[in-house]
């Protein structure tokens, strides 16, 4: 049965919670051809293209077009396909793509067959490296603009990547359609910024349709052809993957030279691994099984792979006996944010860890490790790309395998250098080193700095001055990006340099509502440099709580003891006895709470009496409760953790 279902395009489906990725449905699959011949697609009549975007610009809306267009998918007869390539459910509830997708196409012009590969990638400032790892399997980009929104600071970042490759950018002016669009104006935008002439900009409507034809022909026509070749050495480029519940890992290359059929024997550059192609084809949009893939065509392979350190991002494959020189590869993800994440129910961490493991196949950036806490038992500490990053990964958890988590505040890696020169990064607030102690050995200690780019309309800028100002920002620097018709057109420019930490708590939440929504933001790693950092720990009844120490800067110590020890009074549940909550920062105790005792009636079952037989009740309760606060201790329960954890 197997072997009919790899045969065949429509496989059954299996109701799953672990498959990350959908299987074939009927709606997908009627249009694949009945049999694809990869040989009648010669280099030369091959395009591989990607789409990018600032967040929100209609990447997904204009896929679905151009898959409509050249047939790949059947027009749905009441209402529109929307977002075919957002496969995950994150993806359709968010309206984001947070995961590169490829599909191959097949468009006639000039009486010739094209195949067309295009990867939709993500827009979000997080998901930079899912971009940068897309743009190296092609050869050209369309940079989407919104006709209403302009030009924004992730659409610079991305323009920049894809011009460092080499890429050829066909730009495109989307959302004509809309009323608040202003063509003219975002075009000027685009000449100042990016240098291109107005002239090659294509203006459509992803959303209508309209002029999303001249897109294909201007794709077909200014995007190179791939300098491969049939005769060389089979060399294939690894440029993502993802999991199979029943196939394991799913590889996707593109081919440099050379070709892979079914049943090939092939090695890997990284690991000297061999494997045996059990299934070799491409995604249209679907899995669609082929005998083989010929040079310039980007596909998938299946090749029992089983651990996701086999698949390396960036590795090169070659046929067995056959080695070629390896592809330059990617600058491996660097984990901006970490978090801890634990299970609610402590029994349920062996079915989480496996859980995670699972979904970091899927998605490479994600740093995994192992930690225990004494207040939250056993868990992991993992590192994200960002805080939206952070909060995709969370939801898939609890989406795909019905994890029940608990995340502590997120921290960046702060670089510890001691007298003696050595350095060590940490990212666990636990392992920071006391500085009030006279035995800590620390020269100093560093913290990451970003280079931030902030667009917002004029009237804006003063507030964004002050956001960035008490958010510890240096080097701020300003330049007007273009001046409109009145001067509420006109958009500001702001750089400067700010720390991580300050950015991965709410910074984007105040960006958008000092800016009524209008601002954008984009950051790029600005390495490390010195600051006045200390450890914040809370007591309670003198014992501190290890899962809720912060790293926090010195300015900022008391404004954030005070509101966290407030957050915590209203979560403890009370004890018989009084309850102390403390912020210390060393020995020294920087904001306090107190929390009232429960309190029996101990008097409830007398009556009359000299005051004397009510005050030796009042008294023996007295010295109980004491006795209880030196021997007590206060478990804060997982519901506590999860109610001030939670933003």
């Amino acid at each position: 049965m197997n072997a009919l279902w790899r045969n065949t395009c429509l496989r059954p489906l299996i109701p799953s919670k672990h498959a990350t990725f959908r299987s074939f449905s009927a709606s997908a699959c009627p249009n694949a051809p009945k049999s694809l011949r990869m040989e009648e697609f010669a280099p030369d009549v091959i395009r591989n293209f990607s789409i990018i975007a600032h967040i929100d610009h209609g990447k997904s809306t204009l896929a679905d077009r151009l898959l409509e267009l050249t047939g790949t998918i059947k027009k749905k007869e009441t209402g529109k396909n929307e977002q075919v390539l957002d496969k995950l459910k994150v993806e359709r509830e968010r309206g984001i793509t947070v995961k590169a997708q490829t599909a191959s196409m097949v468009h006639s012009s000039n009486g010739k067959s094209h195949l067309l590969n295009l990867i939709d990638t993500p827009g979000h400032v997080d998901f930079a490296w899912e971009v940068s790892r897309s743009l190296a399997a092609c050869q050209g980009a369309l940079l989407l603009v919104d006709a209403s929104q302009g030009v924004q600071a992730q659409s610079i970042s991305v323009f920049h990547i894809a011009k460092e490759k080499g890429l050829t950018i066909i730009p495109v002016l989307n959302k004509i359609d809309l009323p608040a669009a202003q063509p003219e104006l975002i075009a000027a935008q685009m000449q100042s910024t990016f240098g291109i002439d107005p002239a090659e900009i294509l203006p459509i409507s992803a959303k209508t349709g309209k002029g999303v034809e001249a897109v294909l022909q201007a794709v077909i026509d200014r995007v190179p052809a791939p300098r491969s070749k049939k005769d060389a050495p089979a060399k294939a480029f690894l440029f993502d993957s993802l999991y199979d519940r029943y196939r394991g890992v799913i590889s996707l290359v593109n081919m440099q030279d050379g070709v892979l059929r079914k049943g090939d024997k092939i090695a890997s550059c990284h690991t000297r691994k061999k494997y045996e192609v059990a299934e070799i084809g491409i995604m249209y949009p679907e899995e669609v099984p082929t005998d083989i893939l010929c040079p310039g065509q980007v596909g998938y392979i299946a090749c029992n792979m089983k651990e996701s350190s086999e698949a390396h991002i960036g590795d090169t494959l070659h046929r067995v006996g056959e080695p070629v020189p390896p592809m330059p590869g990617f600058k491996p993800s660097k984990a901006m944010v970490y978090a801890g994440i634990f299970p609610v129910d402590s029994s349920d961490f062996p079915k989480l860890e496996e859980s995670i493991k699972r979904l970091t196949l899927t998605d490479r950036s994600v740093a995994f490790q192992r930690e225990s806490s004494s207040a939250l038992g056993q868990g992991t500490r993992l590192g994200f790309l960002g805080t939206l990053h952070m909060d995709v990964f969370r939801q898939r958890l609890e989406d795909e395998y019905d994890a029940n988590i608990i995340i502590t505040a997120p921290t960046v890696p702060y670089q510890i250098i001691y007298t003696d020169g050595t350095r060590k990064f940490v990212s666990n607030p636990t392992e920071f080193p006391d500085m009030s102690e006279s035995t800590t050995k620390v020269r100093e200690i560093q913290e990451p700095v970003v280079k931030a780019s902030i667009i917002v309309p004029e009237e804006y800028f003063g507030d964004m001055m002050e956001l960035c100002y008490s958010r510890r920002a240096e080097e701020l620097d300003h330049r007007y990006l273009d001046t409109g018709s009145d001067e509420s057109s006109s958009r500001i420019i702001l750089t400067c340099v700010m720390p991580l930490s300050e950015i991965v708590t709410d910074f984007f939440d105040q960006l958008k509502g000092r800016s009524s929504g209008f601002a954008s933001f984009d950051y790029e790693d600005a390495g490390y440099q010195k600051s006045d950092l200390a450890k914040m720990v809370f007591l309670l009844n003198g014992k501190p709580v290890d899962a809720l120490a912060l790293i926090v800067h010195r300015s900022a110590q008391d404004t954030i003891g005070r509101a966290w020890v407030k957050k915590l009074h209203k979560v403890i549940p009370r004890q018989l006895f009084e309850v102390p909550i403390q912020a210390a920062i060393g020995k020294k105790v920087i904001a306090r709470e107190t929390l009232s005792a429960n309190r029996a009636d101990v008097t409830a079952g007398l009556y009359g009496g000299h005051y004397e037989r009510k005050l030796k009740h009042l008294e023996n309760q007295k010295e109980g409760k004491k006795r209880l606060k030196r021997i007590g201790t206060v478990d804060l329960p997982q519901e506590a953790f999860f109610d001030i954890l939670k933003r």
